[in-house]
């Protein structure tokens, strides 16, 4: 059986863990690193996506990085509870025709037994920004 740890039940050290994996994994930018951390058929709303499976996580996050260029991710621990996390993140990037945005947003994440997150539930706006405010 597959596991990626930490495991629930979270506690305040190994969510952040869980946290700082995330976030590692994002700024990899690479989605197959990244679909390895959700169940097989994980649901996500991510914006008005809704996506079921690693195939379909995998595909958005390729279609992601093909428009946000220079993308940096910083997710901060918001509560949890046994096996769900709840994070806030900001990231920005910059879009094919060199202007810049930061995105600004809420995760709620639930996990199974083995660690992989079975859930995501992603709310995000986006602000263009200058180029001289970025902070990431």
């Amino acid at each position: 059986m597959e596991k990626k740890y930490p495991l629930p039940p979270f506690t305040l050290e190994t969510a952040l863990e869980k946290i700082q994996l995330a976030e590692n994994a994002w700024n990899s930018m690479n989605p197959e690193i990244v679909s390895k951390a959700y169940t097989v058929d994980s649901e996500w709303r991510n914006r008005n996506e809704f996506v079921n499976g690693r195939e379909e996580i995998v595909a958005l996050l390729t279609r992601k990085w093909q428009k946000e260029r220079n993308y940096k991710l910083k997710k901060e621990y918001w509560a949890h509870t046994e096996n769900r996390i709840a994070v806030r993140f900001e990231y920005e990037y910059q879009t094919a025709d060199g202007k810049w945005f930061r995105a600004y947003g809420n995760e709620n994440w639930e996990f199974d037994e083995n660690g992989l997150m079975r859930k995501r539930y992603a709310s995000i706006n986006d602000l263009e920004i200058d180029e001289k405010d970025r902070r990431l």
